[in-house]
């Protein structure tokens, strides 16, 4: 009788364990919500990030960040950059043409490409594309080692209207 106990029981145990392996894989493979998808992170201990989105010249592109990270010594700010401190002319973006405060330090900065031109995000930017290329996102500063934290990033792309012909 104990016998024929311990067999029930291996094979209850598993058929258990089978069934926890199927609800587990039909639970990763189900369609995920749209407030459960990851938002790509920007770093602030590092360079230029690519942020896995191709952008083709004529498309608009609109990016939003949210998020805290390290720029000055004991003082936390957001994507928009440290309001006191302008970037010196040795940043990745020192300044924008009628941008009249100053660029500010610590500020979320993006390019397009390899070798683009920086350009201003901010909490918010919708801009025109001008050139195709892989969207890139960091911190503005110079020394990244020094940096903590992160913001997180939704990157909206409305693709150009192709041309009756």
């Amino acid at each position: 009788m104990t016998m024929i106990r311990r067999l029930i029981l291996i094979g209850l145990g598993g058929f258990l364990f089978l069934g926890g392996v199927y609800f587990t894989a039909v639970a990763a493979l189900a369609p995920l919500r749209q407030e459960t998808l990851a938002q790509p992170r920007v770093f602030a201990y590092r360079g230029w990030q690519s942020m896995g989105v191709q952008l083709e010249e004529g498309d608009f592109v609109t990016i939003r960040a949210r998020g805290v990270w390290l720029y000055t010594p004991g003082e936390y700010h957001g994507p928009e950059g440290h309001a006191r401190y302008p970037a010196p002319s040795f940043y990745p973006l020192p300044h924008v043409e009628g941008y009249g405060r100053g660029v500010p330090g610590g500020v979320l900065i993006g390019r397009i490409g390899e070798s683009g031109a920086p350009f201003l995000v901010g909490k918010f930017n919708r801009m025109p594309v001008s050139e195709s290329g892989t969207l890139y996102l960091r911190i503005n500063d110079d020394i990244l080692s020094d940096n903590e934290g992160w913001v997180e990033t939704q990157i909206d792309v409305q693709p150009a209207e192709e041309e009756t012909r």
